[in-house]
């Protein structure tokens, strides 16, 4: 009977996959309740599953089940093409700054990130204009230039996300950035952000404790039950970015350096040089 119960919940989740939404980033999340029968207090040792699908954008390779996805913090073309040659970013998030550095006007530089990234994956754009009309204007005008791939970043405000289902309404990706408490993170669960984006170590440096931070933003994307998730930035080093997953963000988004880093060790390194002596 066990038996039969477990195979009704896999056929739920077949079911599901393929009736979820597209999520504007690709990934869907399922969840299913403790599992209890009536032979003794099973669902204490099976409490609630959750699963991340990605059945958009992928990795560039054929795993289709995930539990985190890498952004790349970067304006840089070059940058974007070492990163897909990496095989697992998930797409590129830029600020003001990064763009500064690129000296392009943004009208070239999104769509090359766009080529660079490849045929899948959507580049974040933040918007930087002086008044709610402006940044409307200048969200339209920017999502246009590669549509369905460029998202937004939209500053954190109560003016700002008081314009964010207008610009979801008519298909554009937006996510807020710039959170620095839960109650942002609750307003902009509430008018449907994708992704709300905290500065880690901005907020350690500013706050006290970014990593509390995103407990808390965790914590109010759980309760209210929102398709809305974590976006960690702002990252120093690889501690604040395992640190930052822990504490509940869904994904992260990191610069070159420590992309390319994330998989290294010195004693990775030692342990491969004692075995070489012996090929």
């Amino acid at each position: 009977m066990f038996c039969t119960f477990i195979v009704s919940h896999i056929v739920q989740v077949c079911n599901q996959i393929r009736s979820a939404p597209n999520r504007a980033d690709g990934i869907v999340r399922l969840s299913f309740p403790r599992i209890a029968t009536g032979h003794g207090s099973v669902g204490q040792h099976f409490p609630c599953v959750s699963l991340a699908c990605r059945i958009g954008p992928t990795y560039h390779s054929n795993e289709e089940v995930i539990t985190v996805a890498f952004y790349l913090d970067s304006a840089s073309p070059d940058d974007v093409r070492r990163a897909v040659d990496l095989g697992f970013i998930a797409g590129v998030t830029t600020n003001p700054k990064l763009l500064a550095r690129v000296d392009r006007p943004v009208e070239d530089v999104l769509p090359a990130l766009c080529d660079a990234l490849g045929e899948d994956g959507v580049v974040f754009y933040q918007l930087a204009a002086s008044s709610v009309a402006e940044r409307e204007a200048e969200a339209r005008r920017v999502a246009a230039l590669q549509p369905g791939r460029i998202g937004l970043k939209v500053p954190c405000t109560t003016e700002n996300l008081a314009m964010l289902p207008r610009l979801i309404a008519d298909g554009l990706i937006c996510a807020v950035t710039a959170v620095f408490s839960a109650h942002q993170t609750l307003l902009a669960c509430a008018v449907g952000a994708v992704y709300v984006i905290p500065y880690v170590n901005r907020a350690t440096r500013q706050l006290g404790d970014g990593i509390e931070l995103v407990k808390a933003m965790a914590s109010v994307c759980e309760v209210t039950g929102a398709s809305t998730e974590i976006l960690g930035a702002s990252f120093q080093n690889l501690t604040e970015v395992v640190q930052a997953v822990q504490a509940g963000a869904d994904h992260v988004t990191i610069p070159l350096g420590l992309l390319e880093t994330l998989g290294e060790h010195p004693l990775s390194e030692r342990a491969i040089e004692d075995f070489a002596q012996f090929v």
